[in-house]
């Protein structure tokens, strides 16, 4: 028996403040710097910085909250990048300032790869907790401080009561869930070796050489040829830990307009401790 090695989807695919489909949202999936300067103190508007708390005090965007990253995705056992128990998110989220009423721009460094997919998987967090108007900053907050942005050092307190609205359960799916899919839905991966039956996309081919994504109308003519056209299709998305999964999850069903999305938690991690997980 092959050990499954596992899907990652992560293309991450994202164009600067990307138009929205009418009413979709009240705010676009990634906004640009220029546009949360503007909009700062603009009302029900919750920046969140997932920068490490010493990053953090030592300069942030005016206004901003702090929850770092490290919050947002839990060690359970072996695996990394876990989702925090249900009951534990409310309280996260309300530590944020942020109700269901709030426009969330998160804010992640863009010092290594990995700190870029940081804001995506808290996004996709926050769209499973229920939370519609939610966007990242494209750049982070390093693109912000290259350009000269006002900042502060003052430690913001936006702590409100625990968030309460309705969890949007199918944006995750188990291993067993995936099991049972192998045959029936596309399965995304960005590595080598990959579970069986999935396709590959490289995740490098969503980022230009500066601080921004592609544009949509370049993304769209990466990923089409693997996903189709079928905006309905089921859509799996796996990587190492789960983290990278997140962030293309957020393209596909943000950006590019797919309705079927759903992320593989445990990732290739948990797949790798089944013997019998098939892989190629």
């Amino acid at each position: 028996m092959k050990k499954l090695a596992f899907f990652s989807v992560f293309l991450l695919a994202f164009m600067i403040a990307l138009p929205l489909s009418a009413g979709a949202r009240g705010i676009d999936p990634i906004v640009t710097t220029q546009w949360l300067e503007d909009n700062l103190f603009s009302p029900n508007l919750v920046i969140l910085d997932v920068r490490k708390g010493e990053a953090y005090a030592a300069g942030h965007i005016p206004n901003a909250s702090n929850v770092a990253y490290g919050a947002w995705a839990v060690k359970r056992k072996v695996l990394n990048n876990e989702l925090p128990a249900d009951y534990d998110l409310p309280d996260l989220i309300g530590l944020a300032g942020i109700n269901k009423d709030s426009k969330v721009v998160v804010v992640s460094s863009w010092d290594t790869f990995s700190e870029k997919m940081d804001a995506f998987r808290v996004a996709w967090t926050l769209l499973y907790m229920g939370i519609k108007d939610v966007a990242v900053l494209e750049g982070g907050y390093n693109k912000w401080i290259q350009e000269k942005r006002p900042f502060s050092t003052a430690i913001e307190e936006k702590a409100g009561p625990p968030y309460k609205g309705e969890i949007n359960k199918k944006l995750f799916v188990g291993k067993k869930e995936v099991m049972d899919k192998l045959n029936t839905a596309l399965i995304l991966d960005v590595r080598t070796p990959r579970i069986k039956n999935s396709k590959n996309v490289p995740a490098t081919a969503i980022f230009k050489d500066d601080l921004t994504y592609k544009s949509k109308e370049d993304l769209e003519k990466i990923v089409t040829p693997i996903v189709g056209t079928d905006k309905a299709k089921e859509i799996i998305i796996y990587c190492d830990s789960g983290k990278l999964a997140t962030s293309w999850a957020y393209v596909l069903t943000e950006l590019l307009g797919y309705t079927n999305v759903r992320v593989y938690d445990g990732s290739y991690e948990e797949w790798a401790l089944d013997p019998n997980a098939p892989v190629e």
